[in-house]
């Protein structure tokens, strides 16, 4: 039952944080570090599509280094591919695993396992939510469970930012412009 606890703590802390942002950036960073700290994992990372390179975009992230960070461009056609399939993709040993794209910099990182969900929006992959653990981890299902739940929140709310920025935009381009006409 304890379990279950955290679950609802998890997503009831990270809910509550989130709606008071107004900026995309922020939303990803209380979810990275959110994450991270409800699960006691090593870090936590999200990453948008930029669909001209093709590659995952590294948004914000929480318990990493920054020599992690930028070892290079991550291809989300080519390596884990859970922002290019949809599915939950959990690797239990990062040094025995094809897809990873970088197994040297992951152990160098002390990084043993890792779990990626997709962050989807309107039906559309935008991006996707990494959790990575010091110790082998064997994902259970309601960890990936939860780990979507949280990917869909912040998904969501990214696009929420977006759009009230968006709005925000457009009412003061009209009010220029009534003003302008006055």
């Amino acid at each position: 039952m304890e379990e279950h606890a955290l679950h609802y703590d998890t997503i009831i802390r990270l809910t509550e944080a989130i709606s008071h942002c107004k900026d995309p950036e922020e939303v990803a960073l209380i979810t990275a570090e959110s994450v991270k700290s409800a699960f006691k994992a090593k870090g936590c990372s999200v990453f948008l599509v930029d669909r001209a390179t093709r590659e995952l975009g590294l948004v914000a992230s929480f318990g990493l280094s920054d020599e992690y960070l930028n070892k290079g461009p991550i291809h989300f056609m080519q390596s884990i591919k859970e922002a290019k399939d949809a599915v939950p993709i959990a690797i239990y040993d990062v040094m025995d695993d094809p897809r990873i794209e970088y197994p040297q910099e992951a152990a160098k990182e002390g990084i043993s396992s890792l779990l990626g969900v997709p962050i989807i929006s309107h039906g559309k992959i935008i991006g996707a939510l990494r959790i990575y653990t010091a110790e082998p981890w064997e994902f259970s299902t309601s960890d990936i469970t939860l780990f979507q739940a949280v990917a869909m929140i912040c998904g969501m709310a990214m696009e929420m930012c977006r759009m009230h920025k968006g709005y925000k935009t457009s009412i003061e381009i009209l009010k220029n412009m009534r003003d302008q006409a006055a």
